[in-house]
């Protein structure tokens, strides 16, 4: 049976059952920052488990993507040392939210391996929690399981949370004994042995308790279900294979591996660890940035970048040395393209991304070499064997090596490492990242919960069409409390029955604007989400607002058409951008307000000026064609299939809004429209710049800020006209530069050969110290550049020396020091210059024979001169 029939039997299976049919969420989690990637088949259903969302259905089945590499729950360093340890997989899961439990979720996890995956009933086993009495009864007598077949294990393996506290319960794994030749061989190998005889096959939690913060456990009024099973696994045991690698999930990829790289399967472990690595972060690879993921130096893009590298330095110990590693997302496409059709139509980005990604690992590990050869050199100087901890360090995270990589480069070195100096500066970082990267507990305070036990149906947005409506108030809520009423300087937040308030969300700000109540009048100053509900943020200017009020609510208008203009100009720019630059651009951010739109998006360099003019054309001409803006309601899927452009990472309903600019742009998207292109007016781009590695960012304008914007620059021209009297500014400008540059330039001619004719004295101020010539000179006005030149004319006329340039320019004194290559085994100029200049406040390193610093404070030039000669007799 091939994986795609295992997955859809599965998937088949529970729809017939009566379960929704629930795509895969992204990898990337929205809107839980205690999650670095989706880890398990339960995380999109989090919030309903919590109790914080509902659904129109109460039995759901999916084949989650998961990805276990970073974090709390990381597979990383274990792939391709065993047969089942993956950074990707996928969860085939079935869950009740308050609606069957224990025994049909025992009978259908039965039934469908027994009767439809055809698993022999004489090989499988069960764990259950060790005071679990009913899961054992269940087990026994419904299904039929002799006792000794049915394993009672403690909380460690049979007891699940969600957290600290919150929802929780006892599991039941299901366990098939794939033989002794899968075994450790021991005596007492059994249910809950490490080795792969005894093989956990799929997982079945039962959600029944809620644990307080001290620990008391509570039975919750609708008991719930959560099972996981691993695809990769079933699949390796329903094709009989020895470990996940040798299903049609990774043979194709290990077959283009051996092709391309030129070695053998099977052959040799040490090869088949580094194949079975490949294989694996391909797939994680290809899945991560398909989403939008970009290889940085932090967070989420650090752990790609970490696959990757690590990926390609396997590619190296099979004695590759060119990018290769792109190339694989061809199979990965073909296998599971059809499952998850993003990575399809996202495959050539994927791979362009790889392949500079690993252009630029081999780049660094020509500047690491470098970095490692000076480490080589100072340990010489020391005699010492063993590289310190944080060079190791330094090595790894600056540079990106992998451990083992550099493990190998001093072992060709005949040296040892530092590890355990190097675990404590890796300790430090990990501790630096959880103090920055410390989220909050994913879900909603208890006031809210409070607030949303109001059905989503009762609530309604209606500012897509209305801008004013009157409504009711439902709920109060003041200083985390709820509360009834609201009286005259009060802030808090007013929730309403309808509400034409736009809710901040995919980038666009919330709406504001004014509530009338019978007694009362209030401003709507912000407009947030929590959960379904529209949280108005208010402060009462007249009177007081009452719970159950009947309100009439009126938007800002003029400010929700600002930021429709805004809103649709993304759009037009993203459609632009792609056209101008590449389809590997994807949108990874954005902020919509009324005066301004931020738009950021992956690319790897900055766009330059042709191609920003460009994008700006493309923009203005599609507003001049006034195109319309179709709004579309139709199925996620639906969507999909025709190809409109959706943020994997973002989360979206099972029903979306498609929003078309007809014949130019297609993409989901939840907010506020014009209704065609012609209403944005005019648009310029005022800024490009980088936000983080592979992330740029362009802020525009468009409407009334942008016809103030020209009229501000056209102001400008004209002062400046009326400033160089020239009806053509720009060229009387560059007429000044040249005429500046021409006259520095003689300046600076001036200044050298007055400097040169006085060599001479400059040369018998030098000083004699064990048998080198130090000489210090002070100097005016001198820049950076011919203070250089000055030094190489000293120094042909004086060797062996060390010989330190001051000059003061604008209140500051710049620093050269250099020193004859016949003594720089004796003396470093980027060390000394570096203590000089820290001891009088300033900055200053550079190589052995050459370093410039400077200090803030001109007057120090004294001092600089009495520590240079002071350390020169030192050495």
């Amino acid at each position: 049976m091939q994986s795609s029939e295992i997955r859809q039997l599965f998937l088949d299976y529970f729809i017939s059952k009566g379960h929704e049919l629930v795509n895969s969420s992204p990898l990337i989690p929205r809107d839980d920052p205690t999650l670095l990637f989706t880890n398990a088949g339960m995380v999109p259903f989090k919030r309903i488990f919590l109790g914080e969302e509902k659904r129109h259905y109460s039995r759901a089945t999916s084949c989650q993507k998961c990805m276990r590499a970073g974090g709390k729950h990381s597979d990383l360093e274990n792939v391709g040392f065993t047969a089942r340890h993956h950074t990707f997989f996928e969860m085939l899961g079935n869950f009740s939210f308050g609606d069957y439990f224990k025994r049909e979720a025992i009978i259908f996890a039965w039934e469908l391996l027994t009767e439809y995956f055809k698993l022999p009933k004489e090989k499988l086993w069960v764990s259950i929690y060790k005071n679990d009495d009913e899961a054992a009864h269940l087990w026994e007598k419904d299904i039929g399981l002799s006792r000794e077949r049915i394993v009672p294990l403690g909380e460690k393996d049979n007891f699940w949370q969600m957290g600290d506290t919150g929802p929780c319960g006892p599991c039941s794994e299901i366990i098939i004994d794939q033989g002794e030749e899968f075994g450790c061989h021991r005596a007492d190998c059994s249910v809950g042995c490490d080795c792969d005889r005894f093989l956990e096959l799929w997982n079945l939690v039962f959600m029944q308790y809620n644990r307080d913060e001290k620990g008391n456990l509570t039975p919750l009024p609708k008991p719930s279900i959560d099972t996981g099973m691993g695809l990769e696994r079933i699949t390796a045991v329903k094709q009989g294979k020895e470990t996940n690698f040798d299903t049609d999930l990774f043979s194709p990829i290990i077959s283009e591996i051996c092709l391309l790289l030129n070695v053998n399967y099977k052959k040799d472990r040490k090869t088949d660890i580094s194949i079975k690595v490949i294989a694996d972060h391909i797939r994680a690879t290809t899945f991560l940035i398909a989403e939008g993921l970009i290889p940085s130096n932090e967070g989420r893009g650090y752990v790609l970048r970490r696959i990757i590298r690590r990926a390609a330095r396997h590619i190296k110990l099979l004695g590759y040395d060119r990018p290769v590693f792109y190339r694989f997302v061809e199979p990965v496409t073909a296998i599971l393209g059809e499952a998850y059709p993003e990575i399809l139509s996202e495959k050539m980005r994927v791979e362009k991304i790889i392949k500079i990604e690993e252009e630029r690992f081999m780049q660094s590990l020509e500047k690491a070499q470098q970095v490692f050869d000076g480490i080589l050199v100072n340990l010489k100087k020391t005699g010492s064997k063993i590289i310190p901890g944080e060079d190791i360090f330094r090595l790894y995270d600056t540079f990106g090596l992998p451990f083992d990589l550099i493990k190998e480069m001093a072992a060709d070195s005949e040296l040892s490492l530092d590890e355990t100096g190097f675990h404590h500066e890796l300790d430090k970082q990990r501790k630096r990242a959880r103090a920055a990267q410390k989220g909050e507990e994913v879900g909603v305070s208890e006031v809210y919960k409070e607030v949303l036990k109001v059905k989503p149906e009762d609530v309604t947005f209606i500012g897509y069409t209305d801008y004013e409506v009157e409504t009711t108030v439902y709920a109060i809520v003041k200083n985390g409390k709820v509360v009834k009423a609201l009286q005259k300087g009060e802030e808090g937040e007013v929730f309403l029955v309808k509400t034409p308030f736009y809710a901040e969300s995919g980038g666009q700000v919330g709406d504001t604007g004014v509530i009338f109540a019978p007694t009362g009048r209030l401003e709507v100053f912000d407009t947030k989400k929590i959960s379904w509900l529209h949280s108005h943020k208010v402060r009462v200017i007249e009177g007081v607002i009452k719970e159950r009020d009947k309100v009439f609510a009126k938007i800002d208008i003029e400010k929700r058409k600002a930021i429709m203009r805004n809103h649709t100009a993304t759009h037009l720019l993203h459609s632009a951008l792609r056209t101008v630059i590449g389809d590997h651009i994807k949108q990874s951010g954005s902020l919509v307000a009324p005066d301004r739109f931020r738009f950021d998006f992956t690319h790897f360099e900055a766009v330059n000026d042709t191609q920003l003019r460009e994008i700006e054309a493309i923009v203005n001409e599609k507003i001049l064609e006034n195109l319309p803006v179709q709004i579309e309601t139709k199925s996620l899927q639906e969507a999909l299939n025709e190809g409109v452009i959706a943020l994997f990472e973002d989360k979206y309903e099972d029903v979306v809004r498609v929003v078309k600019i007809l014949g130019f742009s297609k993409e989901l998207c939840g907010g506020t429209h014009c209704s065609h292109t012609g209403e944005i007016g005019s648009f310029y781009i005022v800024s490009e710049s980088s936000v983080a590695s592979g992330i740029r960012r362009i802020e525009a304008i468009t409407g009334m800020e942008a016809f103030r914007y020209v009229t501000a620059i056209r102001e400008q021209l004209q002062d400046m006209s009326s400033m160089l009297k020239s009806a053509e500014p720009v060229r009387a400008v560059e007429r000044l530069i040249t005429e500046l540059k021409e006259k520095q330039q003689e300046i600076d001619t001036l200044k050298n050969k007055l400097v040169s004719q006085n060599l001479d004295d400059i040369i018998k101020k030098a000083k004699e110290v064990d048998g080198v010539k130090a000489l210090a000179v002070k100097l005016e006005g001198m820049d950076a550049q011919s203070l250089r030149t000055l030094s190489d004319k000293l120094k042909e006329k004086l060797h062996p020396a060390v010989i330190l340039l001051i000059s003061k320019v604008n209140g500051q004194a710049v620093l050269l020091l250099s020193v004859t290559s016949d003594i720089t085994n004796r003396y470093d100029a980027g060390k000394i210059l570096k203590q000089i200049t820290q001891t009088v406040g300033g900055k200053g390193g550079g190589r052995p024979d050459m370093a410039q610093g400077g200090c803030p404070d001109g007057d120090d030039v004294n001092k600089v001169v009495e520590l240079f000669y002071e350390m020169i007799k030192k050495h």
